[in-house]
């Protein structure tokens, strides 16, 4: 595919309109501009954007700083395997999602689709960021007790470093600095990942999340601080599955979102209503 200008008009010295990379690598950096170029999918006209650039130097700082905060988190005893570690079915759900997403980024790249790769890693690392490390963020302190903690922590390692790893060849620079902090050699060498196949229910977090996102919301609609305390969260759910993804997520949905009280109950459909404490 041809690169375009703004104008949708292939970029060529002749017609004068195109645009060297050196000031956007100073100004966006490079994984930027790489992000920009790996968004591309093969065979396809690509219109050049500056906008595309800064979402891939937003994905770079994201990348560096929830390394920083997963890895602030504490050790984890790695001797253990980590099927035996990751002990919590949310844990377990979350790294067969993941598993499924590693299984597609490996097919794409051994089809040259690198796009796809980016997309599909793209995405279930900004739902790792948004969800899954908010979600479990207190156990993982150590307010979940010792299986409950360790747990978490091996989980969020276990999927920070695929994560890093899905992402090097298109952030390399990030990837390889983020991977520095905790670990001796280079990012760049490391073997590609594999899925943990540890059995998890891809689907049972889905509930939990949910939950935890309807609290947010009702947080943000009367303007209070997501740290704002729930007086009672009421969830319905249609079927058996669902209503003991949220029963097995229970304690992280509490301390997640601040909540004192949390029912579930069985109802026609989904619904979540929250009562916010009093200010």
């Amino acid at each position: 595919g041809w690169i375009l200008d703004p104008d949708r008009k292939k970029m060529s010295k002749s017609k004068g309109n195109v645009v060297t990379p050196m000031d956007l690598f100073d100004q966006y950096g490079t994984d930027a501009v790489r992000y920009w170029s790996a968004s591309a999918r093969p065979g396809v006209d690509t219109a050049f954007s500056e906008e595309q650039m800064k979402v891939g130097r937003k994905l770079a700082n994201k990348l560096l700083n929830v390394s920083k905060f997963v890895l602030g988190f504490g050790e984890a005893d790695e001797t253990v395997p980590l099927a035996d570690a990751v002990s919590d079915p949310i844990d377990r759900s979350m790294l067969a999602k993941l598993d499924a997403v590693v299984e597609e980024a490996t097919v794409a790249f051994e089809d040259f689709d690198y796009a796809r790769a980016l997309e599909r890693s793209e995405a279930v690392f900004w739902w790792f960021c948004d969800n899954y490390v908010e979600l479990v963020k207190s156990r993982a302190y150590g307010d979940g007790g010792d299986g409950g903690t360790v747990s978490a922590r091996r989980s969020l390692r276990a999927a920070l470093g695929a994560l890093q790893r899905l992402l090097a060849p298109v952030l390399p620079f990030a990837a390889e600095e983020a991977w520095s902090w905790w670990h001796t050699t280079s990012i760049h060498t490391a073997s590609w990942p594999t899925p943990t196949a540890l059995d998890g229910d891809p689907m049972l977090i889905d509930p939990v999340v949910d939950v935890l996102t309807h609290v947010r919301r009702a947080k943000t609609e009367a303007k209070r601080s997501q740290r704002a305390a729930v007086a009672a969260v009421d969830v319905t759910v249609p079927d058996d599955p669902a209503r003991a993804a949220v029963v097995a997520g229970t304690d992280d949905l509490i301390a997640a979102g601040s909540i004192d009280v949390l029912t579930v109950a069985r109802g026609e459909a989904f619904d979540c209503a929250v009562e916010l404490a009093a200010e």
